[in-house]
């Protein structure tokens, strides 16, 4: 594959991380009990612990949102090597969230780690 046909097709794929970070974070403004789910929590149960929790979530949407966006700017107006550094951190989180979930409950782990690694194939990939 030629180096800008390749360039391309992994501009696209950062376009679809980007726009999966972002459908994430606004799952979790829309629907927070849903997202909690994808860190194998139940949602709360008392009032307080309830707008603790929501709270959170809306901390961790505006988070995934940010990182969409970062990743959409990165690939539209930054360089090859600053979208590749973006996909590179976005993957860290990806591990980060996995590891929480292994932490806290031994399992839900590989919902996060089983795109981590693709996310920073990519990122490597746009550094060469």
């Amino acid at each position: 594959m030629a180096s800008s046909s390749r360039t391309a097709a992994l501009k696209i794929a950062a376009y679809v991380f980007a726009t999966i970070f972002t459908g994430f974070g606004i799952n979790a403004f829309i629907r927070p009990d849903h997202a909690l789910t994808l860190f194998e929590f139940s949602p709360p149960i008392t009032p307080a612990d309830r707008r603790m929790v929501d709270s959170l979530m809306y901390v961790y949407g505006a988070r995934d949102v940010f990182m969409g966006v970062a990743i959409y700017a990165a690939a539209m107006a930054g360089s090859k090597r600053s979208l590749a550094v973006t996909l590179l951190a976005a993957s860290g989180v990806a591990f980060v969230d996995g590891a929480a979930c292994f932490a806290a409950h031994g399992q839900g782990h590989w919902n996060h780690w089983g795109y981590a690694p693709i996310v920073a194939a990519v990122g490597a990939l746009l550094l060469k």
